[in-house]
């Protein structure tokens, strides 16, 4: 049995381990081999990971094996650009590979949304790049294609969607039925 909970900043070292491996693994199809040796280092992710797991701003749940090892997180808070109706915002959902497709992203999800509902947030926004596999996650669940824009990463240029839910409440319900197939 897997475990959902809040993470706390003594997980900010394996946070920061999920983070790393699982955003190399997902990423090192799409993205040149020169600029993603340019993303930040282990030591930068665990040092952000200490600064956000202290934020009250940050909303950040693990998933951890029956065995308490953490294999996936979700974190988000507040939308942050402010050019959008959304008022919430996922900022990163990641789980090991090994992992994946067993649950753990929707039961992640389900705990960030019933935060964000606690919070006030009715609206939920995601930023992924547009050749990212995994985008479909989120159409399964009712996301809608709200824009896309250039991002750069090292010195290339990507293509980078937002895909946005109305309601926080739709999610939910569809996050619930999609569970209820499983």
């Amino acid at each position: 049995m897997v475990n959902v909970r809040k993470a706390t900043v003594e997980d900010a070292e394996k946070v920061a381990k999920v983070h790393d491996q699982t955003w190399k693994w997902t990423y090192e199809p799409i993205i040149q081999k020169d600029d993603l040796q340019q993303v930040t280092s282990f030591e930068y992710k665990k040092i952000m990971w200490e600064t956000t797991l202290r934020s009250p701003h940050h909303h950040v749940f693990v998933v951890e094996t029956e065995n308490g090892d953490i294999v996936g997180l979700i974190s988000g808070g507040k939308e942050r650009t402010g050019n959008f109706t959304y008022d919430g915002e996922i900022y990163q959902i990641y789980i090991l590979p090994e992992y994946q497709r067993k649950g753990y992203g929707q039961r992640l999800l389900l705990a960030f949304v019933e935060e964000c509902e606690e919070v006030g947030y009715q609206s939920l926004l995601v930023w992924i790049l547009t050749d990212n596999p995994y985008g479909q996650f989120y159409v399964n669940l009712g996301a809608k294609k709200v824009e896309a824009e250039n991002v750069t990463i090292g010195k290339g240029t990507y293509e980078e969607t937002a895909y946005g839910w109305e309601s926080i409440q739709t999610l939910k319900q569809n996050i619930n039925k999609s569970k209820e197939l499983r």
